[in-house]
């Protein structure tokens, strides 16, 4: 039996991972006039001056947020805060008039690329992956109900330990990432195991602020999803499990009802089944 081993994660690997991967995503900065970020900066700065105000903020105080902030840089944390703290509420603003399913958070931990994989799969996982089986079905149609043939569902989760491939040592690449290409019904079938709760990296700048505001650091378990089809708009998104530890106090605050699946027994009796439909908007 093989047996499996993964040195500890810390926050300055895990944050300089994220932000290696944040930093090739494609820029966008000419798509923002200077009109819209003089709007938006000087509204967060006039924030962050009332709140100065109202709370009398000491000299001390500011010292400490100054640190603190040089110190998120340092550890390579800008997109687990951003994503933790921030993103919740840009998807919710950018999501507000879809008809179909329900998006939430991408999170720091997505990467591009992974292995192409037929509508029944299995994920890529090491021998004797520790973990409940968890077999996945379900299909992505139109909000008319009609299946899409061209979607590809790319889907990305924590391992049993709670570890992410490719932000974690001793983790194959694409380990539990795959990019699911459904069949002509629009359906898929993907058998997976079933993925821990996690804290964020705790040892870092972001730790620091949850112990000091005394925050919980944890997630429930989830799946992290992208539902793609030409001609359809991008819904990314993540699934949750009934009865999951930390559904009511997802630091990230990303667990929405319509994204809670319900596991069943499996029918050959190995571990747990869940189904669930995607529906994608028209672009």
């Amino acid at each position: 039996m093989t047996e499996l081993t993964v040195a500890q994660p810390t926050a300055a690997n895990s944050g300089a991972s994220a932000t290696a991967r944040f930093q090739q995503k494609t820029r966008v900065d000419a798509l923002t006039t200077t009109e819209r970020v003089d709007t938006l900066v000087s509204e967060l700065i006039t924030a962050a001056h009332d709140i100065v105000v109202r709370h009398h903020l000491t000299y001390p105080e500011y010292d400490a947020l100054k640190a603190w902030l040089v110190q998120v840089g340092a550890d390579g944390e800008w997109p687990l805060f951003l994503d933790v703290f921030l993103e919740h509420v840009v998807e919710q603003v950018a999501n507000a008039d879809r008809q179909g399913s329900k998006g939430t958070i991408e999170g720091p931990y997505y990467v591009p690329g992974a292995p192409a994989l037929p509508a029944q799969t299995t994920l890529p996982m090491r021998e004797n992956e520790p973990g409940t089986p968890l077999r996945f079905t379900g299909r992505v149609r139109t909000v008319d109900g009609e299946p899409i043939a061209s979607a590809t569902i790319d889907i990305w989760h924590a391992d049993d330990a709670g570890y992410y491939s490719q932000f974690a040592p001793g983790i194959p690449e694409w380990n539990l990432r795959g990019s699911v290409h459904v069949d002509d019904e629009g359906r898929f079938d993907i058998t997976t195991i079933e993925p821990a709760p996690y804290q964020i990296p705790t040892d870092g700048a972001t730790g620091k602020l949850l112990a000091a505001a005394g925050w919980p650091a944890w997630r429930p378990a989830h799946f992290h999803v992208k539902v793609s089809a030409p001609g359809y708009r991008l819904i990314t998104s993540q699934l949750y499990f009934d009865g999951g530890e930390h559904l009511g106090s997802d630091i990230a605050s990303a667990v929405k009802p319509e994204l809670i699946l319900h596991p069943k027994p499996a029918a050959d009796g190995k571990g747990h089944h869940v189904s669930y439909d995607f529906v994608l908007d028209a672009d």
